[in-house]
């Protein structure tokens, strides 16, 4: 009857793996206080009050009614950052502007770190633009629609990304291309570009050999489809912008993760594109997240986390 009674009270959902540690921090000192008034009262009731308490906190997760959906709505970035359960979601943008080396010979499926060092970058790069949507429009890349409040590709832009989309299909996508791309100044032969389970594509920097210098992941993509429309609109730029040479591979894939969200086909299939929005639920935060994606096949071009 007891054993019954308590798995009535286990919720799953918020212990375990899925605890959120915020959230039982919080709720031990609840606790504690709470036998604290207690036993100035009776100790014994004090002590019984803390061990219920605990028990409670072990089975459900938590003691105070609602405190998941109150963690993610008031707890603080900063707070969320101390117990490792940062609300930053791990998205695949490409070659990232965040560089967070790792050690040396790390898992590459667990991995999501991405970025350079300054040894693999190219020497005085331009400042990159701010506004990225005036960059576009400036550089002829970007137009107002004809039929809808909204940017769209010029056709001159659009026919040219397409061609080269095609050539870079044809002959494929190694390292050597990627690193080409994105002008990382170090050897392609340093660089690695491995596709994981989920179908997304990494670009990891050194051996992986520990001793032997850094190893980090350079970049990730959400898909070859998403891959391959960097490489060639990079490709492009080239002589499409008299600047792009000047922009080191942080601002390249910037630029490049940016205007991914403007296809309106996708470079791997004959079908369009779509815009999905979807709600990602972890035990200390609730986060949205919009994605482009292809209609045909599914594969994520572009994907961006909302701000609260």
């Amino acid at each position: 009857m007891i054993a019954k009674y308590v798995e009535t009270l286990r919720q799953p959902e918020y212990t375990g793996e899925n605890r959120c540690l915020p959230c039982t921090v919080v709720n031990l000192a609840v606790a504690v206080i709470l036998g604290v008034v207690v036993s100035k009262r009776s100790k014994r009731a004090g002590v019984i009050a803390v061990g219920c308490s605990v028990a409670l906190i072990a089975l459900r997760g938590y003691l105070v009614p609602g405190t998941p959906e109150l963690t993610k709505r008031y707890l603080p970035e900063t707070a969320l950052r101390l117990f490792g359960k940062s609300s930053e979601l791990d998205l695949a943008s490409g070659v990232d502007s965040s560089p967070r080396s790792t050690e040396t010979g790390e898992n590459d499926s667990e991995t999501a770190d991405s970025g350079s060092e300054e040894h693999v970058e190219a020497g005085e790069p331009s400042n990159p633009p701010d506004d990225l949507e005036t960059y576009f429009l400036h550089s002829n890349v970007l137009e107002p629609c004809e039929d809808r409040d909204d940017l769209c590709l010029t056709e001159p832009f659009e026919s040219a990304w397409t061609e080269e989309i095609d050539s870079v299909l044809e002959t494929g996508v190694d390292t050597e291309t990627v690193v080409e791309a994105f002008g990382f100044e170090a050897d392609p032969s340093e660089f690695t570009l491995k596709e994981r389970d989920s179908g997304a594509y990494i670009l990891r920097f050194g051996t992986g050999v520990p001793g032997e210098g850094p190893s980090y992941n350079a970049g990730q993509w959400p898909s070859y489809a998403a891959l391959v429309a960097d490489v060639a609109a990079g490709g492009l730029f080239s002589s499409w912008l008299d600047e792009w040479d000047q922009y080191d591979s942080k601002q390249r894939g910037q630029i490049l993760n940016s205007l991914r969200m403007f296809l309106e086909t996708c470079p791997t299939a004959d079908g369009g594109v779509t815009m999905t929005e979807e709600t990602v639920k972890s035990c200390c935060s609730s986060d949205t997240v919009v994605a482009v994606v292809c209609e045909e096949t599914g594969d994520r071009l572009f994907e961006y986390q909302l701000p609260d």
